[in-house]
């Protein structure tokens, strides 16, 4: 279990929760399927959504909400999140997710794609236990198209060195800003905020999915594999062209062509080569400025909510995951 909510008391207590409920609702009959699935939910993930969620719904106008409606609802980010991760080291023959063996690699692709499945139609029931008479059963599925539809785009571009700065930000919108946008409308809907405040939350989690993603985008050329919990320059490998490379093509196209063009036979030597490009061309840098817009539009918009204690807790996470680090 991560320790990142440690000092935080409250919100380690309702992580908790979503952990004893994700272990009650993957009960099946097949050992492997449910080892997997409890060890991926124990493995360290911060639990962000379902955090900004919780964060968000504090600001409800409401006396008493329903917390058992709040903790399914919660849970079904994760859940849904979760099934994504699964899915996509399928894609990517990925070996670690959060410093551990994934699953496709410890169980086979059988089991993990069926675990991925698994998960989404737990993420189907807790909706419909928790949402089924509100307008946010059609915000949910919309939002899946659109994380499918940010997958489907960066596969589309795989390879591509002629694709823009602009294509890689429509594909992040959709494969990791939709989710924490949703987690923060719904979290302010279900919380019982008015409309001004939901809208607000959508903003904000939207800009905070953004700019996450782009540092994460970031670590993959600065980062040690120890602290990452993942291998370093996969994309290359994979063809996922991110932003510091797309920011270095952009001024030197021709340097980076012969090694891209060797696609999947790039080796480690050759990648550390185009890491090192990146770095001295400024391409992160490049990138830090862009995640650093997007934080500031999401700091802008939390002071803009009431002065509650979650809003100083919202500051307090974002200075934490996006500020301290660009």
């Amino acid at each position: 279990m991560s320790s990142f909510w440690s000092k935080n008391p409250r919100m380690q207590a309702k992580i908790n929760q979503i952990c004893a409920l994700i272990d009650k609702r993957v009960a099946v009959r097949n050992p492997a399927i449910e080892t997997a699935v409890v060890d991926l939910s124990t493995a360290g993930g911060k639990y962000l959504r379902p955090a900004f969620f919780y964060l968000f719904s504090e600001f409800g106008q409401e006396e008493s909400v329903d917390e058992d409606k709040l903790l399914k609802i919660a849970t079904s980010l994760e859940i849904l999140h979760m099934a994504t991760l699964i899915h996509d080291d399928i894609i990517d023959d990925s070996p670690l997710r959060r410093g551990q063996e994934t699953i496709q690699s410890q169980f086979g692709k059988d089991v993990a794609v069926y675990t991925g499945d698994l998960l989404f139609t737990v993420f189907f029931e807790l909706i419909l236990e928790s949402m089924a008479n509100t307008p946010y059963m059609t915000i949910n599925a919309k939002t899946m198209k659109k994380i499918l539809m940010g997958e489907l785009n960066q596969m589309h571009l795989q390879f591509n060195q002629e694709q823009t700065i602009r294509s890689y930000l429509h594909s992040i919108s959709g494969k990791t800003a939709e989710l924490f946008r949703l987690a923060s409308k719904e979290g302010a809907y279900f919380g019982g905020a008015d409309g001004k405040i939901v809208a607000l939350a959508g903003r904000i989690g939207f800009n905070i999915g953004m700019a996450f993603q782009i540092l994460d985008d970031i670590l993959d050329y600065t980062a040690d594999q120890n602290t990452f919990n993942k291998p370093v320059l996969e994309d290359l490998t994979t063809g996922v062209y991110s932003l510091p490379l797309l920011f270095t093509l952009q001024k030197e196209p021709t340097s980076f062509k012969p090694l891209l063009a060797k696609g999947k036979a790039i080796t480690l030597a050759e990648r550390q080569l185009v890491s090192q490009k990146v770095i001295d061309l400024g391409g992160i840098e490049a990138s830090r400025q862009l995640a650093r817009r997007f934080t500031e539009k999401a700091i802008i918009d939390i002071k803009q909510l009431p002065k509650i204690k979650a809003q100083k807790q919202l500051l307090q996470l974002t200075d934490h995951l996006l500020k301290r680090h660009i």
